[in-house]
């Protein structure tokens, strides 16, 4: 399997550089990794430095709570893309889930989908799946489908726990097998991301790829 083409490049910490970035990019474009996945004041940057390079622009959206407002997701979206972002990875609103408005969750998600699929960009809808009960990451998995989003994503990294195999397996049962799905979050080496790979993950998000090509692990992820 072609690890690195399913590696979304990531670097999302607060204190990230330009020089940093200048530095993902560089990586992206020499592992020919899917996609670099940085916060939206560098998306104009990204894509600058990624332009005609295989590795596509990827930035986040309501990151990384997803309690700001729709109309708020949808002007971020639609910056990001001006900006120059290929894929946008967006996160639902979990409270809202979790106290079952389901309603307003999918029309949360579509809101950004729309905007994002104007332009012809991939969405990926972050669950949080730490945060979650089974009974909640198997109702949202059916909400993302409807959605019509492109994928499913486990995790943003900074909610004290990230992506598992069995969680993966478990997106991928009440997804279907057409729809992407994104494990994020404590994928550190080879091993993991095979064994994600092998549960129904299509891309891993990982600050970890240049480590995990080379067989080494990580003490840190994003």
């Amino acid at each position: 399997m072609d690890i690195a083409r399913m590696i979304d490049h990531t670097l999302l910490k607060p204190t990230a550089t330009e020089a940093q970035i200048r530095t993902l990019c560089s990586e992206a474009i020499e592992q020919n990794f899917a996609s670099v996945c940085i916060n939206p004041s560098y998306v104009s940057l990204c894509a600058s430095l990624l332009k005609d390079k295989t590795p596509k622009v990827c930035t986040v959206i309501g990151f990384p709570l997803g309690a700001t407002s729709t109309q708020s997701k949808v002007e971020e979206t639609k910056i990001a893309i001006a900006d120059g972002a290929e894929e946008v990875d967006m996160v639902i609103q979990i409270g809202a889930l979790i106290e079952g408005r389901l309603d307003y969750v999918l029309q949360d998600i579509q809101a950004v989908v729309a905007a994002a699929h104007a332009e012809d960009v991939l969405v990926k809808v972050i669950i949080e799946t730490v945060l979650l009960n089974e009974d909640q990451k198997i109702a949202v998995s059916k909400i993302v489908k409807e959605s019509g989003a492109d994928y499913i994503k486990t995790s943003t990294g900074f909610a004290g726990g990230g992506a598992t195999v069995a969680d993966v397996a478990l997106l991928r049962r009440y997804v279907g097998p057409e729809m992407g799905v994104k494990a994020a979050g404590g994928v550190r080496n080879y091993d993991d991301a095979v064994a994600m790979v092998k549960a129904g993950a299509t891309r891993i998000g990982t600050s970890s790829g240049v480590q995990i090509l080379s067989g080494h692990t990580s003490k840190t992820d994003y």
